[in-house]
């Protein structure tokens, strides 16, 4: 029996007989392996067990848990900044898991809302994932030539996080946090296509088949990234880089194309807050997680949103103030021993 099946059982065999008559909605939410469906014999080995969430309807518990883990209320609105400050491992961990018992729909109003970017905030992330592609699709090859070959093949698990990064955006599922990225990335359709090949840029033992691999593997979420229609199609052919021995599909042409096809207001605000660099290739740091890279800053929303200013967000771009720290708004039901 997995986590939520436990607590399926937990809740429909102990909670609720004690709960009947009082109106109160009933889910598995938020942190935690079992969460995403990945837990294993390993997990009861800490923070594991028979447990529910319970939001009753004369509290608004369910807008008090919703802010306690994002630092806004999906309920009432998803703001530009909110979906740029927040971590894609939260929105899975919200989207994901089960819900038991939510008669009113308060959960499934809010967990809809969090189902995906809107258009522009996607061409948004996009741009800003092929953006970082691109700063360093070069480096595996030029490193290499020079002898360096620990660098190459730091530069190349560089890349291949970034393009895994990129296949989650292109299959439209959130990312979850590190532990489970290559598990959940095994479950994307791309992955069939797109998984050899950054296993082989992973494994190869000379530079030239490192670069051959991670270039086969960008053009794979090239030509995806056409598929979705959100800009013009491009080449998504690897070309030579300037003059030299050296392969790469020249990703920053995806970024360009992307950005010019935003037509939101806030977002172009950012876009031209941010500036140009080469003439023609925004200079955009993208969502938080594109941005950073630290799991205290990523899991607490009071340090995650005060990151609005340097993603270029203003105080006129809207969201919500920064909510308090853990899963406060629910009553969290752990089984009792005895």
């Amino acid at each position: 029996m997995n986590g939520i099946q436990l607590a399926r059982r937990y809740y429909l065999d102990e909670v609720a007989p004690g709960l009947a008559g009082v109106p109160h909605a009933a889910a598995l939410l938020g942190p935690g392996s079992e969460v995403l469906g990945y837990d294993d014999a390993v997990s009861p080995d800490h923070d594991f067990g028979p447990r529910v969430q319970v939001f009753y309807n004369d509290r608004d518990t369910v807008a008090e848990f919703f802010t306690a883990q994002l630092g806004f209320d999906p309920g009432t609105d998803v703001a530009l900044s909110d979906w740029l400050l927040t971590p894609t491992q939260l929105l899975a961990s919200l989207t994901r898991g089960a819900v038991f018992h939510d008669p009113g729909g308060d959960l499934a109003r809010r967990r809809e809302a969090l189902g995906w970017y809107p258009d522009d905030v996607w061409r948004y992330a996009l741009a800003a994932g092929w953006l970082k592609i691109s700063q360093e699709e070069a480096f595996v090859g030029r490193t290499g030539s020079t002898g360096d070959d620990l660098g190459s093949r730091i530069l190349a698990a560089r890349l291949s996080r970034e393009l895994v990064r990129l296949a989650f955006l292109v299959s439209r599922r959130w990312a979850p946090y590190a532990k489970w990225l290559g598990r959940g990335f095994r479950e994307l359709t791309i992955a069939a296509e797109l998984g050899p090949a950054l296993a082989t840029a992973l494994s190869a033992a000379s530079w030239q088949d490192r670069e051959a691999a991670l270039v086969r593997a960008a053009s794979v979420l090239a030509a995806a990234t056409n598929d979705l229609a959100l800009g013009p199609p491009l080449d998504p052919a690897p070309r030579q880089f300037y003059e030299r021995d050296i392969r790469v599909l020249q990703a920053e042409r995806y970024t360009v194309a992307l950005a010019a096809e935003i037509t939101d207001p806030e977002l172009r605000a950012v876009l031209e807050g941010f500036g140009v660099r080469h003439g023609t290739v925004p200079r955009l740091p993208g969502t938080v997680d594109q941005a950073l890279d630290n799991t205290d800053l990523l899991s607490d929303p009071t340090l995650f949103r005060a990151a609005a200013p340097m993603l270029g967000l203003g105080p006129g771009l809207g969201g919500s103030s920064s909510g308090g720290r853990g899963a406060a708004g629910a009553d969290a039901i752990p089984r009792r021993a005895g």
